[in-house]
């Protein structure tokens, strides 16, 4: 039978869509796209079948939606494609070696250098205090678009300089802190503002900046408010919930590795 006639170029051509497909799902994985995404599989599949099965009429019906629907999938998946570009043009080799781990290409995985406690730990000492504060980490994508509007740093992550850093009378303390593996690379950094209309109107500049880095970059951030203390994580451009700091904690350091 002809369909069973598959050549080398055939099977090379399944296992790379399929590992497209993997990756395109842990990209949007979480988030509200995924029902999008999952709808929009599920509809070729049936189009193919369609195709197959020669029901000519139905088998249009859908490859008309399809071409249509690929100029609206570009404004749905609008941040998704974006950080999925941005992450294929990663000039950063650990950007790469992220890249390749989450298919399990790699072997070997290296442990997390960030210091994931110290910086909760900071966190949680300054919500006491009610001092603002706004931490973005580095993942996969560059941060240097934004690190070159703050003050450059090299200085090691420990909780007393993140403190000292945000404490109301320092000079560091407005704008955001970037950390880079284990490292604070910069400080009072400008970042992008959000215009999403349905973050609450309760959160102030600090959430927004957070949710709009997060929105153009991989980066995860975290913003002590200066209203109450509350600490908000903030990850592809929404607020993640957390039960408890050590909780906080896991998922940080999941989304690090």
């Amino acid at each position: 039978m002809e369909f069973l006639d598959l050549r080398i170029i055939d099977i090379i051509d399944i296992v790379l869509v399929a590992v497209l497909l993997y990756y395109l799902y842990r990209l949007i994985k979480g988030t509200v796209a995924i029902n999008i995404f999952i709808g929009i599989v599920i509809i070729v599949v049936i189009s193919e079948l369609t195709k197959l099965l020669q029901m000519e009429l139905l088998s249009k019906i859908l490859g008309g939606f399809l071409g249509v629907g690929m100029f609206a999938l570009i404004v749905v998946f609008q941040q998704e494609i974006r950080k999925f570009l941005l992450m294929l043009g990663s000039t950063n080799l650990n950007a790469r070696k992220r890249f390749f781990r989450q298919f399990r290409l790699l072997s070997k995985e290296a442990g997390i250098t960030t210091n994931v406690k110290a910086i909760v730990d900071a966190c949680e000492r300054m919500g006491k205090k009610q001092n603002g504060a706004l931490i973005v980490i580095q993942r996969n994508n560059s941060l240097d678009f934004v690190k070159n509007t703050g003050d450059e740093m090299n200085i090691t992550i420990n909780r007393p300089i993140i403190e000292s850093i945000f404490f109301k009378n320092s000079t560091l303390h407005d704008g955001a802190l970037i950390i880079e593996e284990n490292t604070i690379t910069a400080t009072r950094v400008i970042l992008p503002v959000s215009n999403d209309r349905n973050i609450p109107l309760r959160f102030g500049l600090r959430h927004r900046a957070a949710v709009g880095i997060t929105e153009k970059t991989d980066a995860i951030s975290l913003v002590v408010s200066e209203e109450n203390g509350q600490i908000s994580y903030v990850k592809d451009g929404e607020f993640v919930l957390f039960e408890d700091l050590d909780d906080l904690k896991s998922q940080i350091e999941e989304d690090l590795s």
